[in-house]
């Protein structure tokens, strides 16, 4: 928002020329470059202050399902913030790791797969990164997030015009657009919803842009480029990964209505979405939690209802259920993935019970 040129150090005060004007505010972040450089700055201070833990107990308090942290350095800080949960039988709390620093994008691999999801904070990061880096930045930890499976939000600045003017610039409209394109999870606003004049027509345009992009990449079949990433290493966790890829193929190659999973933990609800099919998902669960959690899966639309050891008994309910929301119809045809998880302990057995079918809506 300005530029200062330091001028002089008198003691431990900086006397500093304006060299671009602008509005400084009491609690603005400062970034020192020398010859063209960031200037890294390491405090030492903690990643939780005081005040953090404060706001951290306020919002167990009030129910969060998710928080996120910022300016996370390591997976050290997301490790102690999941122990401290854990040890209050609170681990359906999701943490969201913020990349927002060079720190964090220089421990980026071991911070991913530390959290349960991550936040691009562009606005932030482009304070400590050079501008014309942040495009490659957020491709890069997006499609390290799809390929580790952790739900990657990309937000700042999205539309930030339109915190004072009714629409966006059409420069907005394309970096949203790229977003998507990239398969980012989800889009966040931020100062356009939260203090702007506009913050329905904001919501609007995001989602006419999102669901333009995203038309046009089922259209091309742009989900064929993605490139397979494998994650698991135990047997039973390589079938899973392999059922839920070749469950995709199938169903964008059948050109199905949709895609059922029924699923005690969302597991296999996320590899599916990890492979960005273009037929919708239903992710059907009998566990509250799961169903909070799988809202931020891409294309996931989570239900939450009582299930059963039958697939036939899960699936007429189903079929029902969704029929009487018009979201299928009779004649559509629908890819059905069954979790070995559900009704499963949590610790599941070395026994692997995935399958899949193909069905028709009477």
């Amino acid at each position: 928002m300005a530029t200062f040129q330091v001028t002089e150090k008198i003691g431990s005060d900086l006397r500093c020329k304006c060299t671009d004007p602008g509005l400084l505010l009491p609690r603005a972040k400062l970034s020192f470059w020398r010859d063209g450089k960031l200037v890294e700055r390491n405090f030492g201070l903690p990643t939780l202050s005081t005040k953090d833990w404060a706001d951290i107990e306020f919002g167990i308090t009030e129910g969060v399902d998710c928080i996120a942290l910022s300016f996370v350095k390591d997976a050290n800080d997301i490790k102690s913030l999941k122990t401290y949960l854990s040890r209050r039988s609170l681990e359906h709390i999701k943490i969201f790791a913020k990349i927002e620093s060079l720190e964090s994008l220089k421990n980026l691999k071991g911070i991913v797969e530390a959290s349960d999801g991550v936040m691009v904070a562009r606005g932030d990061l482009g304070v400590q990164v050079p501008l014309e880096q942040i495009p490659a930045i957020q491709e890069a930890i997006v499609e390290l997030c799809r390929n580790l499976n952790k739900p990657v939000i990309v937000a700042s600045q999205l539309l930030e015009s339109m915190v004072e003017y009714p629409t966006p610039t059409r420069a907005e409209v394309a970096d949203v657009s790229e977003a998507v394109r990239q398969y980012a999870d989800a889009i966040m606003l931020s100062a356009e919803s939260a203090i702007g004049a506009f913050p329905e027509k904001a919501l609007s345009v995001l989602r006419a842009a999102s669901e333009r992009m995203e038309s046009w990449s089922r259209e091309e079949n742009m989900q064929r480029h993605l490139p397979q990433y494998q994650l698991a290493i135990a047997l039973p966790d390589r079938i899973s990964e392999q059922i839920c890829t070749s469950a995709v193929e199938m169903a964008n190659n059948l050109a199905v209505d949709a895609i059922f999973v029924y699923t005690k933990h969302g597991h296999m609800a996320s590899l599916l979405s990890r492979n960005r099919p273009n037929p919708p998902i239903f992710a059907f669960t009998d566990d509250a939690n799961t169903r909070k959690s799988m809202n931020l899966y891409w294309g996931v639309i989570p239900l939450q209802l009582p299930l059963s050891n039958s697939m036939d008994d899960n699936f007429k309910q189903t079929i029902k259920l969704l029929k009487s929301k018009g979201s299928v119809k009779p004649g559509d045809s629908v890819l059905v993935v069954a979790d070995s998880d559900l009704n499963q302990p949590c610790a599941a057995t070395s026994s692997v019970y995935q399958s899949i079918q193909v069905r028709l809506v009477d």
